[in-house]
């Protein structure tokens, strides 16, 4: 346990909330892609196809890098148990919160007035459970996957603080890192493959499917985020631009794209997704980390209202754009402009909201899962 608060970092700040505000276009332009979605527009637009691609390749990856960073920090400051209670808090309150006041009104929108669910009546037990979970979870899943990976940080963490510098990260290279998580990526597909032959009726649920397999596809990036605080070699890594990860980046996304289209959930798209999820995370994990670095490392008061603002906004987010797919897309007979008045308008009820839970203690207490100062 250490007392001492190191500098803080406000480029990781930033770029966090920044992946988590992504959550919005990326829903929008859902609404205009290619991807079947609860709501679509008429006809598909390509250009934001590619943003919704581009969006998903990366931002989760990178985000529990970060979340892996700031997690194994804070253990290093407080008794484990505490470390525990206020991380589980911070990540679990929120969640529970949503579940009654976000996604289970969500729930009845999706339910009652799009095609999403399908006949509700016509379930069997099993189904109506396996629907809850999809549908309560929703867009929660992340949390429920930090609820998972914190619990698990407790044995991780404490292997890791004990840990001996066996390995010079100083010699430590992208071509060796990439190396390292191709090599579970590989292990992980084997194990789905191995599912997949003997269960498949396994991965239509949901959550086994969030709580098993985005767990374990987000695990290496949580645990070097929190290798990255422990050995600053590694960070400093990140942070120094690598033009071969810049131009990477550009053709693991073609691969990405190309995957999407033309592979199948029969065959061997989600192992491929996997591997190629794997690569485009460590390409952009530079690309964010460089930049971020260079342009975002300073304190700023309107930074720091969007990293406390993005967490709300991205719960509350979700059902507003399903809304607005709902009674506004079949107006506006324009994709483009559908999307930036979607944005327009997701942005500016979601913030107006976060304003009204700042104003109401209970609220902010919810959504945060900080006890609010007097």
């Amino acid at each position: 346990m250490s007392s001492a608060k190191p500098e803080r970092e406000y480029f990781l700040d930033s770029i966090r909330a920044y992946l988590m505000l992504l959550g919005v276009p990326f829903h929008v332009s859902l609404i205009y892609s290619t991807q079947k979605w609860a709501v679509n527009s008429h006809d598909a637009s390509m250009w934001l196809t590619v943003l919704n691609d581009f969006i998903h390749a990366f931002r989760m990856q990178v985000f529990f890098v970060i979340s892996g960073y700031f997690s194994y920090m804070l253990y290093l400051r407080y008794q484990p148990q505490r470390w525990l209670k206020v991380r589980l808090e911070r990540v679990g309150i929120p969640m529970l919160t949503a579940v009654p006041l976000i996604t289970l009104p969500q729930l009845f929108i999706t339910k009652n007035l799009t095609d999403k669910i399908g006949d509700w009546n016509s379930f069997s037990l099993y189904d109506k459970y396996n629907t809850l979970a999809w549908e309560l979870i929703s867009h929660l899943w992340f949390l429920l996957v930090l609820v998972i990976l914190t619990t698990f940080g407790m044995v991780a963490f404490r292997w890791l603080n004990k840990q001996q510098r066996s390995i010079d990260y100083q010699q430590i290279g992208w071509g060796k890192l990439t190396l390292a998580l191709l090599t579970y990526a590989l292990i992980w597909c084997a194990f789905r493959r191995v599912l997949f032959y003997f269960v498949p009726a396994v991965f239509a649920d949901g959550l086994f499917s969030i709580a098993v397999m985005q767990t374990l596809m987000f695990l290496p990036f949580f645990m070097l985020g929190a290798l990255s605080w422990k050995h600053q070699a590694l960070k400093a890594l990140f942070v120094r631009f690598n033009p071969v990860m810049c131009f990477g980046a550009i053709a693991v996304f073609i691969a990405y794209s190309l995957n999407q289209r033309y592979s199948s959930g029969e065959g061997w798209l989600y192992e491929i997704d996997m591997i190629i999820s794997t690569l485009m995370g460590l390409c952009m994990l530079n690309v964010c980390f460089s930049f971020g670095h260079k342009l975002l490392n300073s304190h700023s008061p309107r930074i720091m209202y969007l990293v406390n603002a993005s967490l709300f906004i991205y719960l509350v987010h979700h059902p507003l754009t399903i809304l607005y797919g709902i009674y506004i897309t079949p107006h506006i007979g324009n994709n483009t402009l559908g999307f930036f008045v979607g944005l327009l308008m997701v942005f500016g009820v979601a913030f107006t909201l976060y304003e009204i839970h700042l104003r109401i203690p209970l609220l902010r207490f919810l959504f945060s899962g900080k006890p609010q100062r007097k």
